[in-house]
């Protein structure tokens, strides 16, 4: 009887943590520019920020970190950004101008990677 009772109460309590949660999830936040924003975008919205200014990565790696698609966090970081934190959002674009104009010779180290490994393959 007991341990009956005991998971009678551990389904409820975990009913109000998820009710809790679930309010906090689809809370709506209102920027700068007028548009509403749910918190769980605006709190990923800073993680990818930070992690691409801390890390001073492309956000190619930043989506491969965080386990989403580059485009979300493209928007998230190019985007949505300004509405939040202006001075992170300069930060941010700072990076990401700097991996612009980079990107011509990481594109040509690539390149010259690849030969160098088919030509090992084919000297074997």
């Amino acid at each position: 009887m007991i341990c009956r009772e005991k998971k009678q109460v551990a389904a409820y309590l975990t009913l109000q943590v998820i009710r809790t949660l679930k309010y906090t999830y689809n809370k709506i936040t209102r920027l700068s520019s007028g548009e509403f924003l749910k918190t769980y975008i605006e709190s990923r919205v800073l993680e990818n920020a930070r992690y691409i200014v801390e890390h001073n990565c492309t956000v190619r790696e930043c989506a491969k970190k965080m386990g989403t698609s580059k485009s979300t966090v493209h928007k998230d970081v190019s985007q949505r950004i300004w509405g939040i934190d202006r001075g992170l959002a300069l930060a941010v674009r700072k990076v990401l101008n700097k991996n612009k104009s980079e990107r011509h010779i990481r594109g040509g180290m690539a390149t010259k990677r690849k030969k160098a490994l088919l030509s090992n393959s084919k000297a074997k």
